[in-house]
């Protein structure tokens, strides 16, 4: 009888981890490495990635707990370590550990109920009075909680701050002037870890959304960003070797419970949750989240996007007017872009990017540009299916339903009921702010919809998405059946000239050796009724 071995689906702590025996993958040399060279670092991370378990672990190490780490890469370095450094190994610092994770901060006071909670414990500890004009000073209370650590222990403390930017992304979108009064609020007290640098031994802060200038860490510039940097990429996630030596037995089990080979069950695990990346030329990376819950539940799913899209960053994508084929791998930012604090209109990448719906696809070195996209078809499809609502007339808890009578209408060869269907959706967009100088949104909303339809249908079926002149905008590929498709604005011509340019361009020419059949589909787009006018078909 195999007995499954111990996944770590949602353990945070590192001491937990390692007593009860669940699998690790050792992520103890980028550990190392930190604490051998700058002492206050910053990393960014998409959520669920592992940041929490990771300052568990340095937490761990600064407490000297050495029996956690038996067998783990730093286990010998460090006792190497302290031996060239001719000091005695795994010495013990006092931990201050400020989590953000904990809270629901849309509310007024939330933020420094937190603070109050998350000081009061170690003051107490240390034996600080605080008074009730004191209470709401976080950056004095903090201040003097450091400067009693060393006074009281004769050694620097260590500061650890899980999801610092919590509370601004609550609010972010939601609620502006509460947003303003956190980012003030929290500038003040992280720039207490620089004002008190002579009393801290290490300090690591983790978080969603980068920093800018003007963000709540601009004071402190002695911060060593370390979220965009090469050798550190792979500190938080899976690489492919780490999968493939770690999870080779629930791998062959997915395999087995999916009826599928070991080699084709690696090829969907990558499809699906593999292709983040963390800097220029870095390995990809998986995410960790999805990959322990398909493991577990052995069912190829959605685990990570299972609570949806931020509502702010579709309407940031709508109100921008931006044209959404482009996300999926036609992104460019420059760095200082990638590292923009402030979501807003003009400017929802990095948000994007840090939250991890999009990510590094190219860096083109001579522009020294990052050209960004969607990293698997969990976030795709997942994304493209949150969008899809704000673009057409089908509801949110009707996308995946509406979805799939697509395909079940192309499956049928029931193309006829497949154009009446984009007919109505497409009638639902909203117009109402566009005028008739506008009528170049209105075609972009258009194609936006019809691009989104055809996008999500590739769960299903095999399509391509071209949306692009010299082209068909459209080709699904059936067991028996190929269907070209191609949209025109009625103002630029019918429903007969849109089959014509099919054949007069020669779209179906690759497809003829597959011995299927060919079936060209024209359509029309009737500016005016702001809807699909006509279709016709023909069959090669």
């Amino acid at each position: 009888m195999n007995i499954p071995r111990k996944l770590p689906i949602g353990v945070q702590s590192f001491k937990d981890l390692r007593e009860k025996g669940f699998l690790y993958v050792d992520k103890t040399e980028y550990l190392f490495q930190l604490i051998s060279n700058s002492k206050v670092y910053f990393l960014s991370r998409p959520r669920r990635f592992g940041k929490s378990l990771f300052l568990s672990t340095l937490a761990a190490y600064f407490r000297g707990q050495k029996e956690l780490f038996k067998d783990l890469y730093i286990e010998k370095a460090e006792e190497a370590q302290a031996g060239q450094e001719a000091r005695a190994a795994w010495q013990e610092y006092p931990v201050l550990y400020f989590d953000f994770n904990i809270g629901q901060y849309l509310e007024n006071g939330v933020l420094n109920e937190r603070l109050d909670s998350l000081l009061k414990e170690p003051e107490s500890l240390y034996g600080i009075q605080v008074t009730k004009e004191e209470k709401s000073f976080f950056a004095s209370r903090f201040e003097r909680l450091i400067k009693a650590v060393y006074q009281k222990t004769g050694k620097q403390a260590v500061i650890l701050v899980d999801e610092y930017d919590k509370p601004l992304l609550q609010t972010m979108g939601e609620n502006a002037e509460l947003n303003e009064q956190y980012r003030n609020t929290l500038k003040a007290f992280y720039s207490v870890i620089k004002t008190c640098d002579e009393y801290i031994r290490f300090a690591f802060l983790t978080g969603v959304t980068k920093f800018s200038k003007i963000s709540i860490f601009s004071d402190l510039n002695n911060l060593n960003d370390i979220s965009l940097l090469p050798k550190y990429a792979g500190i938080c996630g899976i690489s492919q070797s780490e999968l493939e030596n770690t999870f080779a037995p629930e791998i062959e089990a997915l395999a087995q419970a999916n009826e599928l080979t070991y080699d084709e069950t690696l090829k969907q695990l990558k499809q699906n949750y593999d292709g983040y990346c963390f800097a220029q030329a870095a390995e990809n990376m998986y995410n960790p989240f999805s990959l322990l819950r398909v493991f577990d539940g052995q069912i190829f799913q959605s685990y990570w996007f299972a609570t949806g899209t931020p509502t702010f960053l579709v309407n940031y994508l709508k109100d921008a007017h931006y044209y959404i084929p482009d996300l999926d791998g036609k992104v460019e930012l420059d760095e200082e872009g990638l590292q923009t604090y402030r979501a807003v209109a003009k400017e929802p990448f990095p948000i994007l990017f840090q939250s991890g719906y999009l990510t590094i696809k190219e860096y083109i070195k001579e522009a020294r540009l990052y050209r960004l996209g969607f990293p698997n078809d969990e976030v795709r499809y997942g994304f493209l299916k949150n969008l899809l609502p704000a673009y057409s007339s089908v509801q949110p808890a009707e996308t995946g339903k509406s979805i799939w009578r697509f395909v079940e209408d192309i499956r049928k060869g029931d193309v006829n009921g497949f154009m009446e269907r984009i007919q109505s959706i497409i009638a639902g967009i909203p117009y109402d702010n566009f005028t008739e100088k506008n009528l170049k949104l209105r075609e972009q909303n258009y194609q936006t919809a019809v691009y989104l339809v055809f996008t999500l249908m590739g769960q299903f079926v095999q399509t391509e998405v071209h949306c692009s002149t010299g082209r068909s905008d459209c080709v699904i590929q059936t067991v028996d059946s190929i269907y070209i498709f191609e949209f025109k604005l009625f103002s630029n011509g019918s429903a007969e000239d849109a089959i014509n340019q099919i054949k007069e361009n020669r779209y179906a020419a690759q497809y003829k050796a597959d011995g299927k059949k060919i079936v060209l589909i024209g359509s029309s787009f009737d500016e005016q009724a702001r809807t699909i006018k006509d279709w016709k078909t023909e069959q090669l």
